[in-house]
């Protein structure tokens, strides 16, 4: 699943590509057909992220919702040539074509037309998102101070902290040498302080560079594990391969419902 910093940047490029000038919205699949109609032709003034949800404000005050989930994702074209612009490919939910590019949404779990006021009630859900400016992580540490879930488990809750997904929340805790299953409440203001500030420096930089960044340049070594298709991590995906700070396997359970991945010696 997409994380928080991965949004942003599609805020971002949606932004630079549609922004402030009118966008034809379409729906090849169908599924999104009386959707697209509300805003097709309008002028697309802001997109912006929260956490893990895109919102694309037309004017007239209709809102595009977007939750990729596990498999949406946008894949961009070039769309200055009317006559070079290629057909759908498969299941599309939405098209925005604007004045030089074009891009096909697939396989989100949410793509609809809302309302401003919506668009706050979907916020006021979420926790506070560490790349959104002067977020204020006060209320995810009331979440997490008054509760008994594991800190693994709080770290992935969107209404704790939004734009969290589980590689950032693996790579965090190991960073800290927290313990996965340690309660909420047993974490502390100082551990908590020090998480936040790291997530969003990690963030930011997987904002910026377009990829998750967790390894410290002092251990990364270039392990023979660096090979193709496997990730550049401590713990994420690892399962089984040495720690690359103690060499103890590093072990996965599953834990409400998604993988987790940490070192039994480095996060006793």
């Amino acid at each position: 699943m997409p994380e928080g910093h991965t949004l942003h940047r599609l805020a971002r490029l949606h932004q630079r590509r549609y922004g402030r000038a009118p966008v034809r919205v379409g729906s090849p699949q169908g599924r999104f057909a009386d959707g697209a109609a509300v805003v097709d032709g309008r002028v697309l003034r802001t997109s912006e992220a929260w956490g893990k949800h895109l919102f694309h404000h037309y004017d007239g005050g209709r809102v595009v919702h977007v939750h990729l989930g596990l498999y949406g994702s946008f894949n961009e074209f070039p769309a200055a040539d009317v006559d070079a612009i290629p057909e759908p490919v498969g299941q599309v939910r939405m098209r925005m074509i604007g004045a030089e590019y074009g891009t096909d949404l697939r396989g989100p779990t949410v793509c609809e037309v809302i309302d401003e006021a919506e668009v706050t009630e979907v916020v006021a859900k979420l926790g506070p998102d560490p790349l959104r400016k002067n977020a204020d992580p006060a209320p995810a540490w009331q979440r997490i101070t008054k509760s008994r879930r594991p800190i693994a488990a709080l770290l992935m809750d969107q209404s704790v902290l939004a734009g969290v997904g589980n590689v950032y929340r693996s790579e965090l805790l190991f960073r800290h040498r927290v313990n996965p299953f340690r309660p909420g409440t047993d974490i502390t203001s100082d551990e908590f302080a020090g998480m936040w500030a790291d997530l969003v420096e990690l963030m930011k930089v997987g904002l910026r560079r377009g990829k998750i960044v967790v390894v410290r340049l002092e251990d990364d070594h270039g392990a023979p594990s660096y090979r193709t298709g496997r990730p550049r991590t401590y713990v994420y995906r690892r399962a089984l391969e040495p720690c690359r700070i103690c060499a103890t396997p590093v072990k996965t359970v599953e834990l409400e419902g998604r993988n987790l991945f940490w070192c039994p010696t480095c996060q006793a």
